[in-house]
């Protein structure tokens, strides 16, 4: 029987955190899954991957595998210790329809993958399914006022056979108002399933909002970039304003310049505490194309005492 060094299959040391492996053990899942991968040999590499992943995610398992020593080699001809039995208490927890599944090196030391582990008396023991995170994207305008996302996740799935599938499950998700870039929405028990009789795993959906092409997002705050003549500016008006909730009235004041900041409150995205929606001023001259108005400009030259450039002396 031949020697399965774990941790470099998932390529981590022995000195791994718990917090590593199901990263580790992700990547290479999606990188061998039979059904997408074109790498060479990658459903064996894939049976490989799941089966470290068994063990080196349980740490009853893990601590066992530990004490074979780090001295072993990959492919060495492996016998487990004699005392293994009485010390560890690993069974098979069913009939021996998990043969197949993993390697011999893991039935001989776990019995399978439906196995019981006894501490003073036998009894099955369930495992929790992963939880699985997938990645939503909505416009902003979605994230104001909330929508509804139809979602496809495909979990790969192993039989007692050892015949792996692709499982293609369709839901759909409803993305509240108010969602912010980042934020992750949990659906309960919507991930893979558990393993024995336990229960699923979550489902984490991530979302991703796409930028916008006039606005601009920090956390819940909006940010607009304003268009305003230099009479606008100047003399002050009420101009109509735009924002993903409607079109709203803005007063601008007598005097304003470009880069001026106004706030309207709680016109951000909406929640326990709503952003707002800032409006920075940018002023836009009218073009000199035609003969009056390069009159007006030259008049305003002659008659305005004004220099943009003063405080640059």
């Amino acid at each position: 029987m031949e020697y399965k060094d774990y941790y470099k299959i998932l390529g981590l040391a022995r000195t791994a955190a718990a917090d590593e492996v199901k990263p580790a053990y992700r990547k290479l899942a999606r990188k061998y899954h039979p059904d997408v991968s074109k790498e060479p040999r990658a459903e064996e590499r894939f049976k490989e991957v799941q089966e470290a992943y068994e063990v080196l995610r349980d740490p009853e398992k893990r601590r066992a595998y530990d004490r074979l020593g780090s001295n072993w080699q990959a492919g060495q001809e492996f016998r487990p210790p004699p005392d293994w039995s009485r010390e560890f208490h690993f069974r098979s927890g069913g009939s021996g329809g998990d043969a197949g599944i993993f390697s011999d090196f893991f039935e001989q030391l776990f019995g399978g993958r439906g196995f019981e582990f006894r501490s003073g008396a036998a009894g099955s023991r369930a495992a929790r399914g992963e939880d699985v995170q997938h990645r939503v994207e909505i416009s902003l305008e979605e994230a104001y006022g909330g929508t509804i996302r139809t979602v496809q996740l495909q979990s790969p799935e192993m039989d007692r056979s050892g015949h792996l599938s692709s499982r293609t499950r369709t839901l759909n998700v409803r993305i509240p108002a108010g969602v912010t870039h980042g934020q992750r929405i949990r659906l309960s028990g919507q991930g893979s399933p558990g393993a024995a009789g336990g229960q699923a795993g979550d489902l984490f959906l991530k979302v991703a909002i796409r930028p916008h092409p006039r606005y601009r997002l920090e956390g819940r705050d909006i940010e607009l970039e304003l268009p305003v003549s230099p009479w606008e500016a100047a003399l002050g008006a009420k101009v109509q304003v735009p924002t993903p909730g409607g079109k709203v009235t803005l007063s601008i004041p007598p005097g304003s310049q470009s880069g001026n900041r106004l706030r309207l409150r709680e016109r951000g995205l909406p929640g326990p505490n709503p952003g707002d929606l800032y409006v920075s001023l940018k002023i836009v001259n009218p073009p000199a194309d035609d003969p009056s108005a390069k009159a007006l400009f030259q008049r305003m030259a002659r008659e305005l005492s004004f220099d943009p450039r003063a405080n640059l002396d």
